[in-house]
């Protein structure tokens, strides 16, 4: 490669459903990108195997070879040790437990590869080449199944001691009687702010007989979704905007312990959940919610300077931030 062309990075996004994979420049540009169905169910194996074809698919779409590849980066999900390279025991990855996922794909694919846990790739996708390009220090939830996080401050990934950092979705905010979390704690953010809760509080105000037009939905045959309730949202139903303006006021207080902490430029909200983001009356009073909830809790500097958005990447922040991982660990 000449000195003038920008270098190649590969980015893997592992998730439970499919494997998306990116080809991205040394500026963050992206060149081609494709996605496969996972099929965890099939096996550790058998995803590495997923996990390669992606990534062959995402060269061969750039009208590359791979060995213009200097390095690929692989976003997991799951508990992970991210020195070892060892997947843990992913609860979307059943069966998947102490895999040492990043040797074996960099076995398969020839290309020296870089672990990354999910959230804090697509974090850093969004501070590499997204909405926080500008910004020093970044907060990034994922607000989908669960409520993820990543931290960035000046380039670094919080990633921990113990490969745990940036959980920003099991920051405790109810220490008596809190709703039970996926993880199997009480009263973690996630609980409050996750489409698994959301479903839990809308099934529970069914059950309580409460009025919406969701139930009609629901008679006639749909089943209860997170975009269901977003768009009766819209649609003005009452008790479906009650719930999400709910867990956004929980959000805005889940952002106020990590500011307080953490003290960053921009706070970004990313994720499948996100209700249309600015494109829709309810996206929008959505994020107002989650702001004034914040600047109700906080410092007045941080309240007039801390920077609330929705994430720009969308579904590629995940294979573009776990490129950028991989250009951050062989150098610049």
């Amino acid at each position: 490669m000449s000195a003038s062309q920008p270098r190649l990075f590969l980015g893997l996004d592992l998730g439970g459903t499919n494997v998306k994979a990116g080809v991205v420049d040394d500026n963050g540009h992206v060149l081609s990108k494709s996605s496969v169905p996972t099929e965890a169910s099939r096996g550790a194996e058998h995803g590495v195997q997923q996990i390669a074809r992606a990534g062959r698919l995402a060269v061969e779409k750039a009208g590359i070879e791979l060995r213009s590849i200097v390095a690929a980066g692989l976003a997991t999900p799951g508990t992970m040790d991210i020195p070892g390279g060892m997947l843990l025991d992913p609860s979307n990855l059943p069966g998947w437990i102490n895999f040492p996922i990043r040797q074996r794909v960099q076995d398969e694919l020839g290309v020296r590869t870089i672990l990354q846990n999910d959230a804090n790739a697509a974090a850093y996708g969004e501070y590499w080449a997204g909405e926080a390009k500008s910004a020093r220090s970044l907060l990034f939830y994922t607000l989908g199944t669960g409520l993820g996080g990543g931290v960035i401050v000046d380039d670094h990934i919080i990633e921990g001691e113990h490969s745990h950092g940036s959980e920003l979705g099991h920051v405790i905010l109810e220490m008596d009687n809190g709703r039970l979390c996926t993880s199997g704690q009480y009263g973690t953010a996630e609980a409050y702010v996750s489409a698994t809760a959301l479903m839990k509080r809308f099934r529970d105000a069914l059950d309580a007989g409460k009025v919406t037009s969701v139930r009609n939905r629901m008679d006639a045959g749909e089943a209860l979704s997170p975009l269901v309730i977003s768009e009766e949202a819209e649609r003005g139903d009452h008790l479906a905007l009650e719930l999400i303006m709910e867990m956004a006021r929980y959000l805005g207080a889940t952002i106020t312990s990590a500011v307080h902490v953490i003290d960053p430029a921009m706070v970004l909200l990313g994720g499948a959940m996100t209700f249309g983001r600015n494109e829709t009356q309810v996206g929008r009073e959505f994020l107002h919610r989650v702001r004034q909830e914040f600047r109700a809790r906080t410092f007045a500097t941080l309240a007039a300077k801390t920077v609330i958005e929705y994430a720009s990447l969308g579904g590629d922040a995940g294979f573009i931030g776990a490129a950028g991982c991989a250009r951050k660990a062989v150098g610049r």
